[in-house]
């Protein structure tokens, strides 16, 4: 039997996220250009997380439209994000092209940014295996 997941608030998941970016050692290595902010947009919250050299630098817990900008849009439905913040994923939940070609999720925005920072987006994507879904 497994332990069930303790349910964070929105600001207290974003914190959680924040740190364990900051504190991963692949980032860190990786992320000396990832600079930029996107929307993780999860049906329930909304968050933009601004990342500077590497570090999330803040994240915007559910902002109005023009509160806080970004360059693109992760959306999925929140049962899409759960499937991410599991420990071991199940198919389709493993990655974004995966679950934009068979679930949910949407890329929007200035994919070029996303594209520049494919890897750290993909290793904070990961993050969500121990911090656990936003929603």
């Amino acid at each position: 039997m497994t332990a069930p997941t303790p349910v964070l608030s929105a600001q207290e998941w974003a914190d959680a996220f924040a740190e364990a970016n900051n504190t991963d050692p692949e980032i860190q290595a990786h992320g000396k250009h990832f600079t930029c902010s996107y929307l993780l947009d999860a049906g329930e919250h909304s968050f933009v997380i601004d990342v500077v050299s590497g570090k999330v630098v803040h994240v915007a817990v559910d902002p109005g439209p023009l509160e806080a900008p970004y360059q693109f849009a992760i959306r999925a439905s929140a049962e899409t994000w759960r499937g991410f913040g599991r420990p071991v994923p199940e198919p389709m939940f493993h990655g974004i092209w995966s679950a934009s070609f068979r679930r949910d999720m949407r890329l929007e925005g200035d994919l070029l940014v996303l594209m520049q920072n494919l890897r750290c987006i993909t290793r904070q994507i990961e993050l969500l295996r121990t911090v656990g879904s936003p929603v």
